[in-house]
Formats: structure tokens, C-alpha cells, sequence
């Protein structure tokens, strides 16, 4: 049974180890924060292989974890509920003081009263309302919101030749699309963009935590009033009648899971469309397709790449690793995607058999929407700016540092300038301003959503 203080001696050449230098005590742990690992994660996972199915690491400074990098492995802690908990309240490190309150992982990790960080039969109640909510969606009238909003993003640009496409096409679409899906009035949804953006971005987290929440509650009070066709009013009419509070903490899970990821999803994929000679013939015929890509991303470079933090409720052997009781177990997706076990089996296995979007009772309840979000926009993109391309090369973009994700920080990108018709000047300036943070007094009386309805209700 291997113990996670580490094999006899490190991995040769792992990258935690500053790649050659004499080996620090077996006790060490991998570190997963800062550059490097943003740079070469895959590195960092090979190397952690020598330890087994799980590897001790270091999520933050002093904030110790196992991270499972075997795909079986995986699966087993993610399907069964009664060994490994979700309850991150019964975090013993957190409990006894070990974690600091101000550690940076506490927002990922830390315990909400939402689907989530919940068990049994708690949690069968909650996902249920979002389950039998989310079935609800019509695939046809996302897309075509998709299309819309695609269509007003790429009129913002187009007549530039330059256009940075995660920050002002994946980032804003997705928002854009979830206030669409969630109902949002032109004011709440210009709040909920503020409050999300600020979190997401770490600019002045309390005071964009503060709007998000209160944005929120004016949603679910709007809903309460006058019901539509939406997520939020079907979650109210659901038979588990949710509470307003309890309809909050499910709207901020559901929303902040969907649009970080969502945005990663679409910019990783068109990376991948834009760098690969596979998918640059298929943009002209005989290569392969969007949504090839978005498959290939989600098995090799996954939005969420490690995350679905369990404790075990023993001290428990996971394929011959102890993990101590109510220490926390993260799952690599991307890791366990690219175990070398499955190298012979890889093309065979099914597209869903994928662990992007998680396995067991706590899987993703909507990655056919997600799917769909991503290949129509990029397809969209695509057809609008057919001669885009990559404006620096590929290995010499920048990863946003981080344990939990697998993010660009901007995906630069240069096309022939499309003119501008006149018609389609519109409202766009001032929700791009907003969001970007560009200073402008425009930018602080409309934002991204309300420009957005401006600009479809012309």
C-alpha cells in the first residue's frame, strides 16, 4: 500500500521538482499553483503517476490534498457517495483551524448550502429541481440565442481585424446567453454581470460578492411576481417548492458553474481549431469538425481540470493509497482523461466517456447544453470572420495560474476587416466597456445585457 508521504524517491524531472535538481524529502508535496503548473500541467501529471493512482499535493500554501490522476481511480471515488462525502463542513484542517479564513481556495472549496456540497437525500432534492428544470430548456431556442448573440458580439469587432477572442467573444457570450436562460430583466442582468466579473476576476471580491447576491434575490423576486419562460421560474414551480434563499445559493452554482467553464470550453476549442492543421483543413473543407474539437478539449484540455472535492469519511485505500478521513480528494480531470492506461483504448471509448463533465450523482446535469453553447459559437465565429487566425503562436500564449481550471488569459487574433455597415453601429461600445473595465461614462449606464437587448429590440 503506497502512503501519499510519497515513493521512495520523487519523480526524475518533475517540474515541482525544478527539473533535475536534487530531490527534496519524500514528505515534499506538488505544489499546483503559480505558472509553472499553468504552463505544462500535463508535466505535473506525468510526474505524479509515480506515486500511483493519487499524488499529495499542494493546492495553496499550506493547503495540503490528494489529487487522483488514475481514470478508474477516479471513477471509483466519484460513484460512491457513502465512502467519499462532498460535505466540505467535515474538512478536518478547516475545522481545527490549520486553513486559514482568507485561504484563495476557500471560494472553490468552502461549503455553500447548494447542490454541490450536499449528500443523500438533501442533495436528491436540490438536483432534482435543477435536473427536471434544465430538461426543460429547447435546444432549438438556445441555439438560435446563441446565434444572436454571436452575431451582435462579432458586429462589435468584425471591422477591426484584431479581436482578443476569449475576453471579448467567449467571455461576454456566455454571460449573455445564461441571463437569457435564467430570465434576467435588463437591470439584473447587467448586475449579475458586474457581480460574476468581479469574482471571477478577483477585482474588489466583497463588494462584487455583495452585488451578485442582492442581484439575485431582485431575480428571484421578479420571478416570484411574474413567472416566464425560464430556469428560474421553473425551478419556483418545481414540487420541491425551494425557498428564496435556497433559490439563490442553487442560481449562484448553477450560473458560476456553467459560464467559467463555458468560456474556457469555447476559447480552448478555438485554440485548438486555429493551431491544429486537422481543423484549419476542416474551415475548408476535409478536416475535421467544431465538434470534433470540442470533444477533443474536453478529453485532453478540460475546462475544469481538477476539482469535485470529496472526503473520504474513513481513513479509506483507494488501489493501494491511503487517504486520511475528512482529508480532502480531488479528481484531475484531465489527469485521469489522459491516463496512459486508456492509450490503446482512447479512440474506441465513447465521446461521453470522458470525465470533463464528472461521473456519479454529482455529474453534470446539463452538458448537452454546453455542448451545444460552444460548437454553436464557434461555428457562428467562424462563418462571420472566415480568415481568422491566430495572431501570436500558440506556445506562446499565456495560462491563467490556477489549480482548479485549464484557462487562457487572452486568445489574440487577427482576420481581414469586415465594413461596417451603419445599421449595426448600435449600442455595443458601452457593454464592452463594462465589461473589459475600460473607463467611460456610457460603460456605467449600460452595460453588457442591457446593450445586448438595445441592440436585438432595434
Amino acid at each position: 500500500m503506497n502512503d501519499l508521504s510519497g515513493p521512495g524517491t520523487p519523480p526524475p524531472g518533475c517540474p515541482a521538482h525544478n527539473g533535475g535538481r536534487p530531490a527534496p524529502d519524500a514528505a515534499t508535496r506538488i505544489p499546483l499553483y503559480g505558472p509553472e503548473f499553468a504552463a505544462r500541467p500535463q508535466e505535473f501529471y506525468e510526474a505524479m503517476r509515480a506515486y500511483g493512482p493519487a499524488a499529495p499535493v499542494e493546492l495553496a500554501p499550506g493547503v495540503e490534498a490528494t489529487l487522483v490522476t488514475d481514470y478508474a481511480a477516479a471513477l471509483q471515488v466519484l460513484q460512491n457517495p457513502d465512502v467519499f462525502t462532498r460535505d466540505s463542513r467535515r474538512w478536518r484542517a478547516l475545522e481545527d483551524g490549520t486553513i486559514p479564513p482568507d485561504s484563495p481556495v476557500l471560494g472553490m472549496m468552502g461549503y455553500r448550502p447548494n447542490v454541490l456540497f450536499t449528500d443523500g437525500a438533501e442533495h436528491l432534492r436540490l438536483r432534482q429541481t435543477i435536473a427536471d428544470s434544465l430538461t426543460r430548456i429547447d435546444a432549438y431556442r438556445v441555439g438560435r440565442h446563441v446565434e444572436r448573440v454571436s452575431a451582435y458580439l462579432a458586429d462589435q469587432f468584425k471591422h477591426k481585424g484584431t479581436v482578443d477572442l476569449l475576453n471579448d467573444y467567449a467571455k461576454p457570450l456566455t454571460f449573455l446567453v445564461f441571463n437569457e436562460l435564467f430570465g434576467a430583466s435588463a437591470e439584473v442582468g447587467d448586475r449579475l454581470i458586474r457581480g460574476f466579473t468581479g469574482i471571477f476576476d478577483g477585482v474588489d471580491a466583497e463588494t462584487a460578492n455583495q452585488e451578485l447576491a442582492e442581484s439575485l434575490l431582485q431575480l428571484v423576486a421578479q420571478k416570484r411576481a411574474r413567472p416566464g419562460d425560464d430556469i428560474t421560474s421553473w425551478m419556483m414551480e418545481h414540487p420541491a417548492k425551494l425557498t428564496d434563499e435556497e433559490m439563490l445559493h442553487q442560481i449562484t452554482i448553477m450560473m458560476g458553474a456553467g459560464i467559467e467553464p463555458e468560456r474556457n470550453l469555447i476559447a480552448n476549442g478555438l485554440l485548438l481549431i486555429l493551431s491544429d492543421e486537422r481543423y484549419f483543413g476542416g474551415l475548408h473543407g476535409g478536416g475535421l469538425l467544431v465538434e470534433d474539437a470540442i470533444n477533443e478539449v474536453l478529453w485532453n484540455s478540460p475546462p475544469i481540470a481538477n476539482y469535485a472535492t470529496h472526503f473520504p469519511v474513513q481513513d479509506t485505500d483507494l488501489a493501494g493509497v491511503k487517504l486520511p478521513a475528512f482529508s480532502p480528494v480531488l479528481i484531475s480531470f484531465a489527469g485521469a482523461n489522459t491516463d496512459p492506461a486508456l492509450s490503446a483504448s482512447r479512440q474506441m471509448l465513447s465521446k461521453r466517456a470522458h470525465l470533463a463533465w464528472g461521473a456519479g450523482p454529482h455529474a453534470c446535469p446539463v452538458k448537452d447544453s454546453a455542448s451545444l453553447v460552444a460548437t454553436t459559437a464557434i461555428e457562428r465565429l467562424l462563418n462571420e470572420i472566415p480568415d481568422v487566425e491566430l495572431a501570436v503562436p500558440a506556445d506562446q500564449l499565456e495560462w491563467r495560474p490556477g489549480v482548479f481550471h485549464r484557462a487562457l488569459s487572452t486568445l489574440p487574433a487577427r482576420f481581414t476587416p469586415v465594413q461596417r455597415q451603419a445599421a449595426a453601429a448600435g449600442a455595443a461600445p458601452a457593454g464592452r466597456a463594462s465589461v473589459s473595465g475600460q473607463a467611460g461614462s456610457r460603460a456605467e449606464r449600460k452595460g453588457w445585457w442591457s446593450s445586448f437587448l438595445t441592440w436585438w429590440r432595434a
